[in-house]
């Protein structure tokens, strides 16, 4: 039996997706979370996962953040994004991360369904009125370097990563976590060299590299090729 984790903070999204799911893999066990720690805790304890559908605009998470940290933690779960976010930059960025597709939440649920079928036969779906236009090595601008860094940080790092850009001290983040002050100390000097910037506030800096405003700042240009290459309505 097929298990799928839908990861989506809003309930009628997360219905719609189970609907999606159901029409895809009728007998499928379908597993739900509603933030990245809530997923990472599902995945962890799930003995098989063969899909998670991850929302990119979840509590406590950066931008591409949230796939970062699942892809991570579970890198041979194929991940689909099902997002409201359209901007070709921010597709290509999710790609660039090793993401199995990309779906809009403006699909219908047939359209949902059809494109978690071509994931689980081993495709990569992307919006059709996005294919030529989003490649992964075009991904992110500059911020593909630091996409590239983030990888290297192991995911408790990146999840005090995520605390730090949250504002959070070293003595909170040892409470949520459960670990001593020293040891966060350790990490966030370990963060900072892996990131290769001097102090925290360099690091949140960084990080908001990868926010969907700045991705998509940086994707004006796409944007424009992609208006020259859709067709006239009407």
């Amino acid at each position: 039996m097929m298990r799928f984790l839908i990861v989506e903070d809003h309930p009628l999204f997360r219905e719609a997706l189970e609907g999606a799911l159901q029409l895809a893999a009728p007998a499928a066990e379908i597993l739900q979370a509603t933030s990245i720690d809530g997923a990472l805790e599902q995945a962890a304890a799930a003995a098989e996962l063969d899909l998670i559908l991850l929302d990119l605009s979840m509590p406590g998470t950066t931008g591409l953040s949230g796939i970062i940290r699942i892809r991570k933690a579970f890198p041979r779960i194929p991940v689909v994004i099902v997002s409201g976010h359209q901007d070709p930059q921010i597709i290509a960025g999710a790609l660039s991360l090793g993401v199995s597709g990309y779906i809009l939440k403006s699909s219908s649920k047939q359209e949902l369904a059809q494109s978690i079928g071509e994931v689980l036969r081993g495709a990569v779906c992307v919006p059709a009125a996005y294919r030529g236009l989003v490649r992964p090595q075009r991904a992110a601008g500059p911020a593909q370097d630091l996409l590239k860094r983030l990888h290297e940080l192991t995911p408790q790092q990146l999840r005090v990563l995520e605390m730090l850009k949250r504002g959070l001290q070293n003595k909170q983040i040892a409470f949520e976590l459960n670990i001593s002050e020293t040891t966060v100390k350790v990490h966030v000097s370990d963060i900072l060299r892996k990131l290769n910037v001097l102090s925290r506030t360099k690091a949140i800096v960084e990080m908001s590299r990868i926010d969907f405003a700045t991705l998509a700042g940086e994707g004006a240009g796409l944007k424009g090729e992609r208006s020259q290459a859709d067709p006239p309505s009407g």
